[in-house]
Parts: C-alpha cells; sequence; structure tokens
C-alpha cells in the first residue's frame, strides 16, 4: 500500500507555486484544488506552470468542483450550468494535470432515488462523451455524501463507476455522518475491483439526518481508517479539516510509523 497524504486547498495563483514546495518539504505528496466557490485558475499559462512544479515535487493534483452542481434539478438550465462547470474544471484540470474532477452529483429533491440515479448517471454518461471528444485527461470522480437527502450513498456512486466508466471520491467522514460508521467491509467489497482509490477523511459533527461540519482530525480516527484500508493499493488522502494542512501531517505521521 501507498498513500499520498495532501491538504484540500492550495490558495492563490499568486503563491501556488511556494505553496507546493512548502508541501513537499513538510512531506505531503497530494493536494485538492478547491474550486468550490468558483473556478479561479483560470490562465492556461500560469496553470501549466503549477503543473510542472507539483510534477517535480512528486505531488499529485485533483481539483474539487464548485458546490453549486446538480444533475437532478428539476430546472433544465440548472443542470446545463452544472454540467458546464464540471467540464470547466476538467479543461483547467487537464492544464494542471490533475487526476480526478471530484463533485457533488445532487438532490433527490422530489424524485425517488431509482429515478434520480437513472438522471445522474446519464448526465454524467453525456460529459464521459464531452470529455473525450476535447481528449480531457482528468477522471470525473462523484463523491460518496454525508448526508441522508442527498444523492452520493456507497451503492449510488459504485453503481455509477460500473455503469458510466467515471472514477469515485469516498469521503469516509461523509460515510461516518451517513450510515453512523465507516462502513470499511462494504466499501472494500464494493470498490475491491479498483487499485487507485481517492479519499477524503477528517473529523466531522453529524445528527440523524447526516453531516453537520468538518472538524479537526482525531489521531484515533486516523488509526482506524488506515488500519483498515486495502493493503495493495495505490491511496490519495485529502484532508478537509479546518487545519487541513496539521491534519494531513498527523495522518502521514501515523503511517510511517
Amino acid at each position: 500500500m501507498t498513500i499520498k497524504f495532501g491538504p484540500a486547498g492550495l490558495g492563490s495563483v499568486k503563491t501556488a507555486i511556494e505553496t507546493l514546495q512548502e508541501y513537499h518539504k513538510l512531506g505531503l505528496r497530494a493536494c485538492e484544488i478547491s474550486f468550490t466557490h468558483g473556478i479561479y485558475i483560470k490562465n492556461k499559462g500560469e496553470a501549466i506552470k503549477i503543473s510542472e512544479q507539483a510534477e517535480k515535487l512528486g505531488i499529485t493534483l485533483s481539483i474539487h468542483a464548485p458546490y453549486y452542481i446538480n444533475l437532478n434539478s428539476n430546472e433544465k438550465d440548472k443542470i446545463k450550468k452544472s454540467k458546464e462547470r464540471i467540464l470547466d474544471c476538467c479543461k483547467v484540470g487537464t492544464w494542471l494535470n490533475a487526476k480526478k474532477i471530484v463533485f457533488h452529483p445532487g438532490y433527490y429533491g422530489k424524485d425517488n432515488k431509482e429515478k434520480t440515479y437513472n438522471q445522474i448517471k446519464n448526465e454524467i454518461s453525456d460529459m464521459q462523451k464531452e470529455i473525450k471528444k476535447n481528449k480531457y485527461t482528468p477522471k470525473l470522480a462523484p463523491e460518496t455524501t454525508g448526508k441522508i437527502n442527498v444523492f452520493g450513498s456507497i451503492d449510488e456512486i459504485s453503481n455509477l463507476v460500473h455503469d458510466t466508466g467515471c472514477s469515485f471520491c469516498i469521503d469516509f467522514a461523509h460515510i461516518l455522518a451517513r450510515y453512523k460508521e465507516y462502513c470499511f467491509k462494504e466499501i472494500k467489497e464494493k470498490f475491491k475491483k479498483y487499485k487507485k482509490w481517492h479519499l477524503h477523511f477528517s473529523g466531522i459533527e453529524y445528527g440523524e439526518k447526516g453531516e453537520k461540519k468538518h472538524k479537526f482530525t482525531e489521531k484515533k480516527e486516523w488509526e482506524k481508517l488506515l488500519y483498515n484500508l486495502p493493503k495493495d493499493n495505490e491511496i490519495i488522502i485529502i484532508n478537509e479539516s479546518p487545519t487541513p494542512v496539521k491534519d494531513s501531517l498527523d495522518g502521514l505521521k501515523i503511517y510511517k510509523k
């Protein structure tokens, strides 16, 4: 098992090179660029410089797409704009040599789970055609979600991978919030044929309806996760706590021990 640890967040384009160098110095080898409030890297030349620096330092980049995505909206224009945001991430991600575009696929709304699944599956399949046509290189990675009324269960993400050929992001904090346990055995069974895993992890506060907010990652939670991961996979773990660099380093220290 090889694991790369890294934070959610690269920060400003102006300081991106220095930030990557600092991550490398600390021993971190992954970074997820947060486009959660909009795609802020727009210049191809700047993106390629960031990509070259990351490659030189052995840091694997990924992207978190904007939060304003719902592939199951009852408004067609919202679906269209959601797909445009994801595909724009794919375009910029190609410049950056990012491996994954992580996104929250959508909401059930008033639809039943089967109808929601088929709608989201069809939209992802349509995006896959656009990605192929434009020769974009990142893989789409729909994420397991932490609220029970939001699309993104273990089965739903596993089925999307099978049915559309997309990749995936397993957020174990969200799994804990959604199911009240980490479901390690089920996840290893559902995703066992895939040897490259992209994960999110942090502490999390949750209630009956699921996720409330991310919090600091406790040592005992890191230990549970690392002990239960498959032993022959290539794994990236992105930390989304309020202190993602510190928490990533805590995870790295435990892994080294």
